[in-house]
């Protein structure tokens, strides 16, 4: 036996340290499985699936984001969608009225359908938007659009995924959502227009489709939900690099890395190492940025003035609107400019908090300068054009705009003056030396009014999604008379 085959010894041998313990080490295997080059490459492997199933159908792609448009090339993206898993999570069963999804009814009538993309983490075979909370927003819709079809009344689940008492609690449920949905006054002739025959759903994913003999027909819009990600029951690190789900959650991993340029740079990210992807993510994304267009402000019918985007120079500071809020701009930054708000909200949860401080100013400010003419254009803008921005502008269509859409003139007294204050209604006239229609003095804002106003905005901005703080805000503001 040579010196290279000496048997080595005890002391030769390296043994984990005793603080190293096997949960730590396979936190570090799982760590080292989950790069940024493998998440990528998952993404790739699951975009040919989706790509599969939509040339099976012969249907357009909708993302349901933010996972959804990882797995799509945005060439062959026709749209995005908005269903929250937490709405189809077990005992929270719900129909969105913050996430309408109303612009999925005119794509599906022009292509027949379409398929919705989405993918869900190691261990389950698809995320609850597509298991429960679409198929319940589909039930809703074909019963309120189409009353007379019964074929299509009954909440469609895949097949042998729930217990028989989760379908019958959500099946009960349905009758309930479909009145608030026709609370919302919503035109429901004309969305019955937009969609033109009810939706028929199926399911695809690595494992089956279900059901195997549904295509397109002149019956209904088939409307096919897609997981793109394979199944995976044990850790990452079991599956040669491939993650599950890899596009969920990409604050977390990306780096800012978004898909348009995911798509656009595949052939350089994949050739570059890990060690040097944040490096060039970074070059990219400014890359993009710099050609980007900017934000586009989006008109909230049925008002014909009213817009909301997020903050972008190009947008808000062109001079293309009359008046402008800024949530989160400093108001140091005004200058002076009466035609201009800052309110200097913070971020996240701390911005509904100020929001709901500043509301009043928002009110004032839309009162002096609006002058209640609708052919002034105001756009209300926040950092994302999702949240605060919703929320000033749901406060300022429930306070100065009719059922039409129309500015009210004058504009009524605060809200709780009515129904709080007894006969405080003649009380503000008389102090205020104005005079007002005297169906104003009935006009209560409640939850039901609120909700309808926010249905406007929804339905106008899809991506729109005022966080429940905000909502609580907003709610706190409109409903509860001030402290004496």
């Amino acid at each position: 036996m040579g010196s290279s085959d000496t048997l080595p010894t005890l002391e030769s041998l390296h043994f984990p340290s005793a603080q190293q313990s096997i949960s730590q080490t396979l936190s570090s295997l799982r760590r080292s499985a989950l790069t940024v080059s493998n998440r990528l490459q998952s993404i790739e492997t699951d975009a040919a699936f989706v790509q599969e199933v939509a040339d099976h159908y012969g249907l357009p792609l909708v993302a349901n984001e933010r996972c959804g448009s990882w797995y799509i090339s945005p060439v062959d993206k026709a749209g995005s969608a908005y269903f929250k898993s937490t709405d189809g999570h077990t005992g929270q069963w719900d129909f969105s009225f913050r996430r309408l999804n109303l612009q999925l009814l005119p794509l599906a009538r022009d292509h027949g359908g379409c398929v919705i993309v989405d993918s869900t983490r190691r261990g389950k075979l698809m995320p609850d938007a597509l298991s429960k909370t679409i198929p319940i927003w589909c039930a809703v819709l074909n019963r309120a659009l189409f009353p007379s079809e019964t074929a299509y009344h009954a909440v469609k689940l895949p097949p042998k995924y729930l217990g028989e008492s989760e379908e019958s609690q959500i099946a009960n449920r349905i009758d309930g959502f479909v009145k608030s949905l026709k609370d919302l006054k919503l035109d429901l002739d004309s969305l019955r227009q937009q969609l033109g025959k009810p939706i028929q759903i199926a399911w695809a994913n690595r494992s089956y489709f279900y059901p195997t003999d549904l295509h397109r027909s002149d019956a209904y819009n088939l409307i096919i939900l897609c997981s793109a990600s394979k199944r995976v029951h044990g850790a990452e690190m079991s599956e040669g690099g491939y993650i599950q789900g890899a596009g969920d959650d990409s604050e977390g991993w990306a780096h800012g890395l978004t898909p348009p340029v995911f798509w656009a740079n595949q052939a350089i990210l994949k050739r570059t190492s890990e060690e040097e992807l944040p490096d060039l993510i970074a070059e990219l994304i400014s890359e993009h940025q710099h050609h980007s267009s900017g934000q586009e402000a989006t008109l909230i019918a049925p008002t014909r003035n009213l817009y909301i985007s997020a903050t972008d120079a190009r947008v808000n500071e062109s001079g293309s609107y009359d008046l402008v809020i800024d949530c989160n701009g400093s108001p140091a930054a005004v200058g002076g400019n009466a035609k201009r708000l800052n309110l200097g909200c913070s971020a996240a949860k701390l911005g509904s908090r100020d929001l709901r401080k500043s509301l009043n100013k928002v009110r004032d400010f839309v009162g002096a300068q609006l002058g209640f003419d609708s052919s002034r254009s105001l756009l209300v803008t926040c950092d994302t054009g999702k949240d605060l921005a919703a929320g000033a502008l749901l406060a300022i269509l429930c306070l100065f705009y009719n059922d039409e859409g129309k500015a009210l003139h004058p504009p009524p007294p605060p809200p709780w003056i009515s129904w709080y204050h007894g006969n405080g209604f003649n009380r503000y006239e008389e102090q205020n030396g104005r005079s007002f229609d005297a169906s104003l003095s009935k006009r209560i804002i409640g939850k039901q009014f609120i909700r309808q106003r926010l249905a406007w905005i929804v339905s106008s901005k899809h991506d729109v999604n005022p966080s429940r703080s905000t909502l609580q805000s907003i709610n706190a503001f409109l409903m509860q008379p001030p402290d004496y």
